[in-house]
């Protein structure tokens, strides 16, 4: 019977399998919000469904399916940056740095031992460490909800989100050239330099662009398509220096941060990346997954996945503690620090899928199945586990003026959950 359904599934025409796609991202993310479960985790198990390891509905390498995922991709890392609150960094911007200098530096040298211990190359460990480093704000919401957003460790923490996420980036864009062409001295010094040409020229440059443009007040299909071209303008660029795209579609964000803040057409394309490219995005990713290997890897490679998830939770634990006693902050506060810096969600997964799919001359990839099925593990269990702890410690801190605690609402975690976007 299973034989004649998978028959029956690869011999779908397109607009069918075009249907079953769209039916997949309509129903999903409402049912993983209702059962409280990231709407990613749901789009990956879909994915892994119709994917070539499942019902091969989809194909693996379909070009519309591979193009969409691309464009999502992009966008994700734009919404990222676009969506840093540049105003709340500013408010405690010292104190912002030395937290993310923290969260970032332990989570990276974490992530390198274990790498490096599980016998992968320096380059590999260092890109595995990257991907502790950075954080999602997935319970920004709960913390918002319960009043508790002008604390200033919460304050702290979501500042400190701006050096992760540069940094984390940063380190990925240095790791993909070394693995993909070997170390040299001088190939690091250019790579170095164009780095220190790109960024502010994408940030600056593209700031003060959308700034001067958006002044006039364009149509909100000229603002729209403004805003797709800087994404495709600072992607092609980061790749004609051998960066990876989503490099520039962050710093693109960040550029444009603050021109398109009230924009109608930012919003617009938020809607239309979060329930259409990134879900794609996600939905392939699904189809790289291979159940039984999947299995395999949290069996065989069981200390790797434990070292990954566990070096994660204790190295965040011991910078927000440390962050704590330099700052004078209460124990709720910190750890209500460390609750909020625990999610590695859909940024990570990006980075961890253009890390598996860099290779070098022999055909080595700078990030194995083994680490990739374990980032996966790990975006479950930390996408899951902050906003539970988050709404839990964010409750015992004093609110703002000393005020009465408003009650939370009761789908505050279910929120939290999906993160600040619908499914990012």
């Amino acid at each position: 019977m299973f034989d004649t359904i998978l028959a029956q599934a690869h011999s779908l025409p397109p607009l069918a399998r075009f249907s079953v796609a769209m039916l997949i991202l309509f129903t999903v993310p409402p049912l993983c919000r209702r059962a409280r479960v990231p709407g990613v985790v749901g789009l990956l198990v879909a994915g892994v469904l119709i994917g070539p390891h499942g019902l091969e509905v989809a194909p693996k390498h379909g070009e519309v399916a591979n193009f969409f995922a691309e464009l999502g991709k992009l966008l994700l890392m734009f919404f990222a940056g676009l969506e840093i609150d540049l105003v709340m960094f500013n408010r405690s911007r010292n104190r912002s740095l030395g937290f993310g200098a923290l969260t970032f530096t332990l989570p990276l040298a974490g992530g390198f031992l274990v790498g490096f211990w599980a016998g992968y190359p320096w380059v590999g460990a260092l890109l595995i460490g990257s991907l502790l480093a950075s954080h999602t704000l997935i319970a920004f919401p709960i913390v918002e909800k319960l009043g508790r957003v002008r604390n200033e460790a919460v304050t702290v923490t979501i500042g400190a989100t701006v050096f992760t996420d540069v940094a984390a980036l940063l380190v990925l864009a240095v790791c993909i050239p070394i693995h993909a062409s070997g170390f040299s001295p001088e190939s690091f010094a250019i790579q170095l330099l164009q780095l220190a040409v790109y960024v502010p020229a994408v940030v600056l440059g593209l700031g003060w662009v959308s700034r001067k443009l958006f002044a006039y007040k364009p149509a909100k299909e000229g603002q729209f398509a403004l805003m797709l071209l800087m994404v495709a303008v600072a992607a092609v660029a980061a790749e004609a220096i051998h960066l990876e795209g989503i490099i520039g579609a962050f710093l693109a964000g960040l550029a444009v941060n603050t021109a398109t803040r009230n924009s109608e057409a930012k919003h617009e394309l938020e809607f239309i990346g979060n329930h259409l490219f990134i879900p794609v995005f996600f939905l392939t990713i699904g189809f790289l997954i291979d159940l039984k290997a999947f299995a395999d890897t949290l069996v065989s490679n069981f200390w790797l996945v434990f070292g990954i998830v566990g070096g994660l939770i204790g190295s965040k634990f011991v910078a927000a503690e440390i962050a704590r006693r330099m700052y004078s902050y209460t124990r709720d506060e910190g750890l209500t620090m460390w609750s909020l810096s625990l999610p590695q969600v859909a940024a990570t997964l990006a980075a961890a899928l253009v890390a598996y799919d860099t290779k070098n001359a022999a055909g080595e990839r700078l990030i194995d199945e083994p680490v990739l099925n374990s980032v996966i593990v790990l975006l479950v269990v930390t996408s899951v586990l902050g906003p539970v702890l988050t709404e839990r410690f964010a409750r015992r801190l004093p609110p703002p003026g000393g005020g009465v605690e408003p009650a939370a609402p009761p789908t505050a975690t279910v929120v939290a959950v999906g993160e600040h976007h619908s499914l990012v």
